[in-house]
């Protein structure tokens, strides 16, 4: 009797965002068998883990771990507390320039614990929700930096050097607008309402509100206007939406 073939494992970055949820969803519908794996590292939007514990449920993923480190002692961004996230920036700057929310190093860390992962339960592919067409311009989300950090997980491992693994970073997201990936979630049946994007979330009796204004709040506005759908998300104000660039 043919032993029915375990789906194989994978580590897929769950932020609690929009995209991270897609991608977790796009790792399933892949026939992958996905821990998920999010970090409290000091950010000052920490509620994002709740969505993180949220998108993870609703999806069916028994398997998700949150791993504290952290980055706000060694960082200077607003995303860790120091200074006031930059509201209503220019359309045109938008993906431009590096804005003061971008982390040094996060996304590398972050593989690098997914990677350190994905050696100990032998999987061999690390899922993340990076973007390069509609985001705020991080120098860790384009292709180059994903295509490096491949060629490091593959000589950097014990099973990439002495077993013959071979690592891979799946980013399905990478080429797509945010328009796309809103109707990527709904052909996926991604509950968006579950996640969570606002860089500065505004107090709420019994919760928090986006705060309409950020970089990451306008951009998701844009995709779910673009995409003809009603973000269900609460918002404190929604400022201007980017226009297209």
């Amino acid at each position: 009797m043919t032993r029915p073939t375990r789906p194989p494992p994978a580590v897929c970055l769950l932020s609690g965002g929009m995209d991270s949820a897609v991608v977790l969803a796009e790792a399933l519908a892949a026939g992958r068998a996905p821990v998920a794996l999010s970090f409290r590292y000091g950010q000052r939007h920490d509620v994002e883990l709740e969505a993180a514990r949220r998108v993870a449920s609703a999806l069916g993923v028994a398997d998700h771990r949150v791993v504290s480190i952290d980055l706000a002692s060694l960082s200077s961004s607003s995303l860790t507390g120091r200074g006031e996230v930059e509201k209503d920036r220019a359309a045109s700057r938008i993906g431009r320039d590096v804005p003061s929310t971008y982390v040094p190093a996060r996304n590398t860390v972050f593989l690098a614990l997914a990677l350190g992962l994905a050696e100990s339960i032998g999987a061999e592919e690390l899922w993340i929700g990076v973007n390069a067409i509609d985001y705020s311009g991080y120098p860790d989300c384009r292709p180059e930096f994903l295509a490096a950090f491949e060629r490091l997980a593959n000589l950097a491992t014990a099973a990439g050097t002495e077993h013959g693994q071979r690592f891979r970073v799946r980013a399905p997201l990478l080429q797509l607008d945010k328009a796309a990936i809103v109707r990527r979630a709904l052909a996926l049946g991604v509950d968006l309402g579950l996640t969570h994007t606002c860089y500065d979330p505004q107090p709420a009796p019994g919760g928090s509100l986006a705060c309409g204004r950020c970089d990451a709040c306008r951009l998701r506005l844009a995709g779910f206007a673009a995409a003809g759908q009603r973000d269900p998300l609460p918002y404190a104000g929604p400022g201007p939406e980017p226009s297209a660039r």
